[in-house]
C-alpha cells in the first residue's frame, strides 16, 4: 500500500443490514480495542465495553436524532422530478441540500437558481444558489421552518440510503436509543450499538456519561473527487453548561474522556480553550482534525470502521500513528469485521 489508508475493503464486508435484522441484538456487534500506549489490538464484543473501561471514566454521547433527510421533490414549473438530501442547517435556517436527478447527475436536469420544488404536504422550496465551497450543494429555503419544518419532514422524508445497504430500512434503525434532538443529515452511528441495558450497567460500574450534540451532515456528496478532497462540513454543536462541567470535572479528578464518535471529537475540540477547558456554548464548527492536530478534551474514541481515504481515518491520527491504524484495519479485514453505520465498532483507548 502506497498510502497509510489506502487498504482494500472487500464490498462483503459492508453491513448490508441492521444487526437486528442478523439475527444480534444491538449490542452482540464486534468490538476491535486499540491500546493508545502499546499499541496492541484485542477483539472483543461490544456487550464487554465495561471490561476496557474503569470507574470514573466519562462517556460523552451525541443526543443528535437522525431526519428522514431524503426527500421526494418536482419542479413546480414542471420537468424531471428529484431526490432532495439535506446536508447542513444554516444559522438563518436555510439548509443545504444534495439534488439528485433521476439518473443520479445533479448537473444534468435544469436546476437554477429561483426554481420552486414542490414536496409535498403544502411544503415548497425555493433553490437560491450553489454553495461556494461545495459545488454540489444547493441552498434551499422552505416554506416551513423551525418545528414545523422538523414534523413535515418526518411525515414526508425517509433516511439517506447508500447502495451498499440492501433495503430501505425504516428510520428507527437509524436512531441511537438515546437520541432526542432532531437535526442529523446521518446519524451519529457510533452510539448505535448501546442499549438501555448496557448503560445501565456502565453507570452501575462507576461510569460517568454526558451528552452533547452535533447535527451531522452527510457523508458523502456521490463525487469521489469532491469525497477525497475531505471538505469539512460547517456543522451545529451545542455543549451545555452541565455537560461542559461533567467533562471539565472527569479531567481534574484524572478520569478520562472518551468521545463516542467522532462527532463529539470535533465538538470537544472545537468547544476547549488553549488549556482545554470546555467551554459551553451554542457554536458552528469547520475543524478538520489530523494528526498535526493535539488533543486538548479528549482521551479516547469509540468510533466505527471507516472505508479507505475516509476522512474519519485522518482523524484517527490525533490518537494513533497511521501505520497503528492500517495494520489494526488489515486485521479487521482478515478477521471479518463489518464496515459503516451498522457495523462493527472499534474502541481506541
Amino acid at each position: 500500500m502506497s498510502a497509510p489508508f489506502s487498504f482494500t475493503l472487500p464490498p462483503e464486508l459492508s453491513a448490508k443490514e441492521p444487526p437486528e435484522r442478523r439475527g444480534l441484538a444491538r449490542d452482540h456487534v464486534r468490538l476491535m480495542v486499540i491500546d493508545r500506549a502499546k499499541g496492541q489490538i484485542e477483539h472483543s464484543r461490544f456487550d464487554h465495553l465495561g471490561d476496557f473501561l474503569r470507574s470514573g471514566d466519562l462517556l460523552v454521547f451525541n443526543s443528535s436524532r437522525t431526519l428522514p433527510a431524503s426527500l421526494n421533490g418536482c419542479p413546480a414549473q414542471g420537468g424531471p422530478c428529484i431526490e432532495v438530501r439535506l446536508a447542513e442547517h444554516l444559522p438563518d435556517d436555510s439548509w443545504l441540500a444534495l439534488l439528485l436527478c433521476q439518473n443520479g447527475d445533479p448537473f444534468s436536469c435544469g436546476l437554477r437558481p429561483g426554481m420552486q420544488i414542490t414536496l409535498g404536504q403544502h411544503l415548497t422550496a425555493i433553490i437560491e444558489n450553489r454553495d461556494e465551497r461545495i459545488q454540489r450543494l444547493w441552498k434551499l429555503t422552505f416554506s416551513q421552518k423551525g418545528g414545523e419544518l422538523i414534523n413535515t419532514l418526518y411525515r414526508l422524508g425517509r433516511p439517506v440510503r447508500y447502495e451498499y445497504v440492501s433495503a430501505p430500512w425504516g428510520l428507527d434503525y437509524y436512531q441511537t436509543v438515546y437520541a432526542r434532538e432532531p437535526g442529523s443529515a446521518e446519524m451519529p452511528s457510533a452510539g448505535r450499538a448501546f442499549t438501555w441495558k448496557l448503560l445501565f450497567e456502565l453507570r452501575r460500574g462507576g461510569i460517568e456519561m454526558a451528552y452533547i450534540i452535533l447535527h451531522t451532515s452527510l457523508s458523502s456528496y456521490l463525487d469521489d473527487e469532491l469525497d477525497a478532497q475531505h471538505l469539512a462540513s460547517e456543522e451545529e454543536y451545542f455543549v451545555s453548561s452541565s455537560a461542559a462541567e461533567k467533562i471539565n470535572r472527569s479531567h481534574e479528578r484524572g478520569g478520562r474522556v472518551i468521545a463516542v464518535g467522532t462527532t463529539v471529537v470535533r465538538t470537544l475540540e472545537s468547544a476547549a480553550d488553549a488549556t482545554g477547558i470546555v467551554q459551553p456554548g451554542h457554536r458552528y464548527t469547520r475543524l478538520r482534525i489530523t494528526a498535526r492536530h493535539v488533543l486538548k478534551a479528549v482521551d479516547g474514541l469509540l468510533t466505527g470502521l471507516h472505508e479507505p481515504e475516509a476522512s474519519h481515518l485522518d482523524l484517527l491520527t490525533a490518537f494513533l500513528p497511521a501505520e497503528t491504524i492500517r495494520s489494526a484495519y488489515e486485521e479487521a479485514v482478515e478477521r471479518n469485521y463489518l464496515w459503516h453505520e451498522f457495523g462493527d465498532l472499534n474502541l481506541i483507548l
